[in-house]
């Protein structure tokens, strides 16, 4: 498990927990905060407010949309606790 600190989040920690969490077949974190200056939410310093999030997971089969982005949500709860403000989510299902 991912230690957490007061520190913003950084893409590797989601990476990481991700990983651990929903064994991807594919995972993509990128850090958007940089696009976000300004907004609400907006940490000031760049990095570790608002994040994108691709991933393919089997734990995805047979779940909604919204059941899957709540897998992913339920995963990073901690990390939204420690100033993660935004999350784009693509959850998407293997291929047959």
């Amino acid at each position: 498990m991912t230690t957490l600190s007061a520190t913003p989040p950084t893409a590797d920690q989601l990476e990481q927990r991700l990983r651990e969490r929903l064994q991807p077949l594919r995972l993509e974190v990128i850090d958007e905060s940089y696009q976000h200056q300004g907004h609400a939410g907006a940490n000031g310093s760049g990095f570790g407010s608002h994040f994108r999030v691709r991933v393919t997971s089997h734990l995805f089969t047979g779940k909604s949309a919204v059941m899957r982005h709540r897998l992913v949500y339920d995963a990073l709860q901690d990390f939204m606790d420690q100033g993660l403000h935004a999350l784009a989510i693509e959850a998407n299902t293997p291929p047959i």
